[in-house]
């Protein structure tokens, strides 16, 4: 197993984004590229992340193969790479060999782990509302809402999206004039969710312009990033119960 990645971008930021939710995971690689499916702690969260083999410069994978590592230390590696690395990668003697490529050449020697957990299969999901908004746009809302609660409800009415956040003291609202909605039979759609979880999945953002956003009332949430091709980094988020 080999390949080499010509933007570390889409991995050194895909690697932050997961590590906020879990720290210890295990990729399956296929010939269709880098993958998984895993689910946080607290099992609130699920996170599907794909880095295609159409992202890479080099790929190759004889047969599939899960490798298990700890996210932290991955982490660690990749923020050492500068824009301008490349990454390659490659399985030696139960290791994981990484190398940043530039003006210069960097070599970590990362110690595959025993990570033993049930495989994880994604919920077959239905949603009432769609909503298309820009990437950017979304996280700096979650984190306007985040003065005044610690929950936000997603609401979709009349053909438009917005965030509502109320709180003991204060309460935020946030409308987006250029989102692209889609809604079901029901003419409104609501659901609450946890600021603190939405805060680290809308880092993404960095990764793509724009996020899609589905839910329906008191449902679970779906974020998904897409890269065209290259990457894909998918959500599903619990509803927060509402009682606050």
């Amino acid at each position: 197993m080999k390949f080499t990645l010509a933007d570390s971008r889409l991995l050194r930021e895909s690697v932050n984004v997961i590590s906020e939710l879990v720290n210890e995971v295990t990729f399956k690689l296929t010939k269709n590229g880098m993958e998984l499916v895993a689910i946080d702690p607290a099992n609130v969260a699920m996170i599907d992340f794909k880095l295609m083999a159409g992202a890479f410069a080099e790929y190759e994978a004889d047969k599939d193969t899960e490798i298990s590592l700890n996210l932290e230390n991955l982490k660690a590696v990749l923020k050492r790479a500068k824009p301008e690395d490349s990454i390659a990668m490659s399985l030696e003697k139960g290791r994981m060999k990484v190398e940043l490529v530039g003006d210069g050449r960097k070599t970590f020697n990362l110690s595959l782990i025993d990570y033993e957990r049930e495989p994880q299969k994604l919920p077959s999901l239905k949603f009432n509302a769609k909503v298309a908004v820009q990437s950017a746009k979304f996280d700096e809302a979650i984190n306007d809402m985040s003065v005044a609660s610690d929950s936000v409800a997603l609401v979709s009415e009349n053909g438009k999206f917005l965030m509502k956040s109320e709180g003991n003291l204060s309460d935020a609202k946030v409308e987006f004039p250029n989102a692209s909605v889609s809604l079901g039979k029901e003419g409104e759609v609501a659901a609450k969710y946890a600021i603190e979880y939405l805060a680290k999945m809308s880092k993404a953002s960095k990764l793509a312009e724009e996020v899609g956003v589905s839910y329906s009332n008191d449902y679970p949430l779906k974020l998904e990033y897409n890269v065209n091709g290259k990457l894909y980094l998918g959500f599903v988020l619990a509803p927060r119960v509402s009682n606050d």
